[in-house]
């Protein structure tokens, strides 16, 4: 789902199983200090400091709170942000896309569309077959190889 102009997502469009609802003490201990600050508190790690955005394995992205596939090996490219970057999700469905205006700008965040995890923005300046480039934070996500 990708919003336009004006455009707002319900809760009721994203589901109830949104991140909020989820036990902090449980993530806490679940995630390391930089995942929770990404995926719950909506933070950014540093550019070309993730585990994945120099990885060329074949395999899958998934959420690092639920185990969602997220992104695919395939979609991965190389966009010299230092974050990894794909033109698709695995499954349009798995992700949601919400208006984002904080740093006083005006984004794209994706959120993972099972819990509601914070995992990067999505922009339009990516290469071919979408034009899109999903900016993920790598403490968002684990590698399944295969």
């Amino acid at each position: 789902m990708r919003l336009r102009g004006t455009e707002t997502l319900r809760l009721s469009e994203v589901g109830s199983s949104l991140v909020e609802k989820l036990d902090k003490a449980k993530l806490r201990q679940q995630l390391t200090p930089l995942q929770y600050d990404v995926c719950i508190n909506k933070g950014t790690e540093r550019p070309f400091t993730g585990e994945y955005w120099d990885n060329h394995e074949p395999g899958v992205y998934l959420c690092a709170v639920c185990g969602k596939e997220l992104f695919a090996s395939g979609t991965k490219f190389e966009s010299g942000t230092g974050w990894p970057s794909f033109w698709a999700p695995v499954v349009k469905e798995n992700v949601t896309e919400k208006e984002d205006r904080s740093l006083f700008m005006r984004r794209t965040e994706v959120e993972c569309a099972n819990c509601g995890s914070h995992l990067g923005h999505v922009f339009d300046d990516g290469p071919r077959p979408t034009g899109l480039r999903y900016c993920i934070n790598s403490a968002s996500l684990r590698f399944r190889r295969g």
